[in-house]
């Protein structure tokens, strides 16, 4: 392939970058770059980077070619801090919730839901509590019941557009205890209803498992060491562990990992 060829591929998809979809850029591009000599590469790269640009794809391109695409709009990280003692109290309650909206595409976090809840059966938090997830008496004090929370919940939900129904999200938990568990559990106890948004998510020790072919058996730090990747923050901290999930999934995507539903359907 000459250079005059090759710039003639680039002012094609210099001219046409626009009427390409997301999904069928990237091969489009790769396979224009399997034929191109590498002088030409360069300046191929920067025109159509610039091109993107003017149409609102932006930095995004690079995350896009870098992956396959995942089956959700959007991944939305959830992990609980609940109330807890040595031996274990009953019932036990929420005290942490935190929610990453994660872009399905780029893989990067896009907005925060983060809000302490207060306990209404133990209201005062245990000294093994406070020493396992750092949160201390005066976090829970004065917050909202479960309840509102919840109502929150769903007011943001409404605000990031994850009611569309031809949006699609999905939950992702480290673990099924998150979802399948707790929530339901303390809600059935307070007699409050469970969204079906709540009802179906990804349990990321088995997508890792899938991925990697080994079962973290001690969750986010295995998930991490065997990814090389940093722990984020500390263990047990609701919001840290959201982020430590986020990064493990961004990574597993990058590796080409397509994200499916673990859940059984309630």
């Amino acid at each position: 392939v000459s250079d005059a060829s090759g710039c003639s591929m680039i002012a094609l998809l210099h001219t046409g970058a626009a009427k390409f979809s997301q999904n069928l850029f990237p091969r489009a591009r790769q396979a224009v770059c399997s034929l191109l000599p590498a002088g030409v590469l360069k300046e191929y790269s920067s025109i159509i980077s610039r091109k993107l640009a003017s149409h609102g794809f932006g930095a995004s391109m690079a995350a896009m070619s870098s992956f396959p695409p995942q089956r959700y709009h959007y991944f939305l990280v959830l992990d609980f801090e609940a109330t807890c003692d040595k031996p274990q109290i009953h019932p036990q309650e929420i005290i942490e919730f935190p929610i990453l909206k994660l872009n399905g595409r780029t893989m990067e976090i896009e907005s925060t839901f983060h809000m302490y809840v207060q306990p209404v059966v133990h209201p005062q938090l245990t000294p093994f509590c406070t020493e396992l997830t750092g949160i201390i008496q005066g976090m829970v004090d004065g917050q909202p019941s479960l309840q509102q929370v919840l109502e929150r919940v769903d007011e943001w939900m409404a605000k990031e557009g994850l009611l569309d129904p031809s949006v699609k999200s999905i939950f992702v938990t480290c673990g099924d205890w998150d979802l399948k568990v707790m929530l339901p559990g303390q809600c059935q106890y307070l007699g409050l209803p469970v969204a079906d948004y709540f009802k179906q998510w990804i349990n990321l020790k088995k997508a890792y498992s899938f991925a990697m072919g080994s079962w973290p058996k001690n969750g986010l730090l295995d998930m991490n060491k065997g990814l090389n990747l940093q722990h984020i923050g500390r263990p047990h901290s609701g919001i840290d562990d959201c982020k430590n999930i986020a990064n493990i999934m961004k990574t597993l995507a990058h590796r080409g990992f397509i994200f499916k539903q673990t859940s059984k359907p309630f």
